[in-house]
């Protein structure tokens, strides 16, 4: 079992009874028993914020990326109106392991690979190269390639990370997405691509000299990329980068 702290993570306390309700009829995910991944999007359907959620008791908390919290909690009241909802950021660690489970730890409910989160606990370091799980599975992440008011999640694997319900009902942003996911083929998205060298985050990638996409997140000769379906070839490229697709998006060992 490994266990590390995680630095970048920002806890919200949804408190009041309408707390639920109220989470439920705005994110793209419903709260559920075990550990939620779910989104808030704007009203045109673009990705705002991601985050998972959890229940203790009455309470639901909001497990966010630190950077975005302030706006997310600020977002978040404007949408309260009169709901009996109380919006805290609280300081509570938040930790992921792969292993054996602790007593109290949630799934990850995007990928097998991505192992447990716990909450209250403080990890160790960690030997285990989160960021090569990350882009072997194809998980964006948010501030990368998960970007405020830009990104639609249906790119970005939502509906295959657990991370949007269709049966849910209404959430903000729905009717876009709705759209989208009944389109014939998304013409563009992440994937995971084979890189020879590296490149900074953000660089184009070109095939046959046009512009087909963007690579962003890479590690042991692998890399997350937006892609135009339609323009990639074979030995693409991100600066001095050699970018070629892979068959498929594999689990890490």
């Amino acid at each position: 079992m490994t266990i590390e702290t995680c630095e970048d993570r920002q806890i919200i306390k949804v408190s009041g009874k309408d707390n639920e309700a109220f989470l439920n009829n705005i994110a793209t995910n419903n709260v559920k028993q075990d550990l939620t991944y779910a989104a808030l999007l704007t009203p045109q359907g673009k990705y705002f914020c991601d985050f998972f959620l959890f229940k203790r008791k009455n309470d639901i908390f909001i497990d966010t990326y630190k950077p975005f919290s302030e706006s997310l909690i600020s977002k978040l009241t404007t949408y309260k109106l009169r709901a009996d909802v109380n919006l805290e950021l609280i300081d509570m660690p938040v930790s992921r392991g792969r292993g054996s489970k602790v007593p109290t730890s949630l799934v990850d409910p995007r990928h097998d690979s991505l192992g447990w989160r716990i909450y209250g606990v403080l990890g160790e370091e960690s030997k285990i190269n989160w960021k090569e799980l990350y882009v072997r599975a194809c998980i964006p992440q948010s501030g990368i390639e998960l970007i405020q008011n830009d990104t639609y999640i249906l790119e970005a694997r939502f509906e295959e990370l657990s991370g949007v319900d269709f049966k849910k009902g209404c959430f903000i942003g729905q009717e876009v997405t709705a759209r989208m996911k009944h389109k014939t083929k998304l013409r563009k998205g992440f994937s995971t691509v084979l890189v020879e060298g590296a490149a900074e985050i953000g660089t184009p990638i070109l095939s046959n000299g046009n512009e087909c996409g963007f690579l962003f997140s890479q590690s042991s000769g692998k890399g997350i990329a937006y892609l135009r379906y339609d323009k990639v070839s074979r030995d693409m490229y991100a600066g001095d980068a050699i970018v070629n697709l892979v068959e498929k998006i594999s689990d890490f060992e």
